[in-house]
């Protein structure tokens, strides 16, 4: 397989440096413009910013020196996150509601590819009806700035199989709106990766790679945060996956999802070029 058009991008924690999901901070110790710099020379076209990392950027430097950043460094593919609650009323509504205003805005100001979305974390069952009708919403407005609206699937949420999410995406039926397949859900929560051939290819409109040890940490959140590993580094068959994605239709940026209280401790430069190398190989294979 030729990775001559395989473009890589990194996702916020897999470069964000010694922080984690809903830790003390998710404000990356390293400056914007550092972090741009090691993953271009990495080889990464793309990154990911998570929201409160990000405000914090903009409150430091601007969007539009944030843009320039990144066209100086050649980074083409931006995704924004992460967007829950988006189906909730009440106060979770309103604090959400806030975030979604956010993250258009400044996926307007970056010309953004996607933000990415959560399902009902800890919730049991999905209220189709009602998710159908909130991805709608959300997808009309962020189609007014040009961005994809991408659905996770979680194992440890209402939507936890491809059928789910397909009948919201599906049931929604919007050009920007589609679903965000990430191995370490897919792996963790027993989806073959057969039925990824069930998606319709535009709505495939993010992926995020990574692997992961034999033998899960529980609670499976702490093992999602805390113990994924670089591709080729655990028993996760990557080039599998990449393979079904593939077949599938999808011809996108690859994302590269690492969360490891390995990996996180390491030098930026290092950290974005072990990265890099680990996933580009599975292309290979």
């Amino acid at each position: 397989m030729t990775t001559q058009n395989i473009e890589l991008l990194a996702a916020y924690w897999t470069i964000a440096g010694d922080i984690y999901p809903m830790g003390p901070s998710e404000v990356s110790p390293f400056s914007f413009k550092d972090r741009m710099e090691a993953a271009a020379n990495a080889g990464f076209k793309g990154i990911g910013l998570v929201h409160n990392g990000m405000m914090d950027t903009v409150d430091k430097i601007g969007f539009p020196a944030m843009k320039q950043i990144l066209q100086d460094n050649g980074i083409k593919h931006v995704e924004l996150e992460f967007l829950v609650d988006w189906y909730h009323s009440g106060e979770r509504r309103r604090q959400s509601d806030k975030v979604r205003q956010e993250l258009i805005h400044a996926a307007k100001e970056l010309g953004a590819r996607s933000i990415k979305i959560g399902p009902g974390i800890g919730e049991d069952v999905a209220d189709i009806e009602l998710m159908v009708k909130e991805f709608t919403l959300l997808c009309q407005q962020a189609a007014k700035v040009g961005v994809n609206i991408v659905l996770e699937i979680m194992p440890f949420s209402n939507v936890r199989t491809v059928e789910t999410a397909l009948a919201i995406v599906e049931g929604a039926n919007q050009p920007n709106g589609g679903i965000l397949l990430d191995i370490w859900h897919l792996s963790r929560g027993g989806v073959d990766f057969s039925d990824i051939a069930k998606i319709p290819a535009h709505f495939i409109k993010s992926i995020e790679l990574n692997d992961a040890h034999k033998y899960a940490v529980e609670p499976l959140w702490m093992d999602t945060i805390h113990k994924r590993c670089l591709p080729g580094e655990g028993v996760f068959d990557v080039p599998a996956f990449i393979k079904a994605v593939q077949a599938a239709g999808y011809e996108g940026p690859w994302g590269l999802e690492i969360l490891s209280d390995v990996e996180r401790k390491l030098p930026l430069e290092i950290m974005a070029n072990r990265a890099f190398q680990a996933t580009i190989k599975q292309f290979d294979k």
